[in-house]
């Protein structure tokens, strides 16, 4: 059942707001299942071998599964989307920095923008998504749209 009362709609955000998550240490059982699930079992993600011939000198972490940890569903915030989530419409992303197994990863979303047409029941929600690792860096930036119920529209 949803509580409307911790509901967020398109007029409860502003430009600059920061929703976190809990942050997430990647395992090697991680990479193992994400390459199982995509399918993708490219060796510089799970050979060690192999990987000590790159210039990472070890394995890197699969980018989608970076992207899936951006994903405003796995989010604390998306309990508080239930009454308003319609749609995600856009996906960027930006690979700063490489990541690997057993490093901890810190989601973060910041408030770009929101944008509404008169007369129209729900607006665009943009959100810049940050993944941020144990030493504070930037690893992964990128940037999310929604289609977002208005408060005045879910009366």
């Amino acid at each position: 059942m949803v509580d409307e009362t911790t509901q967020l709609f398109l007029e409860d955000f502003t430009k600059g707001q920061i929703f976190a998550s809990p942050a997430r240490t990647i395992t090697a059982a991680d990479v193992l299942s994400f390459a199982a699930l995509t399918g993708d079992a490219h060796p510089l993600h799970y050979d060690d071998e192999y990987a000590k011939t790159t210039r990472f000198g070890r394995p890197i972490v699969h980018g989608l599964h970076l992207m899936a940890l951006t994903a405003l569903g796995a989010a604390p915030l998306a309990e508080r989307l239930e009454a308003s989530m319609i749609a995600f419409l856009e996906l960027e992303a930006s690979f700063r920095k490489p990541v690997f197994k057993d490093d901890t990863l810190h989601p973060q979303f910041e408030v770009e923008g929101t944008e509404h047409k008169p007369g129209v029941e729900w607006g665009k929600l943009a959100i810049k998504v940050r993944l941020i690792n144990q030493r504070d860096e930037i690893v992964v930036e990128g940037r999310h749209v929604y289609r977002i119920l208005c408060r005045t529209s879910a009366r």
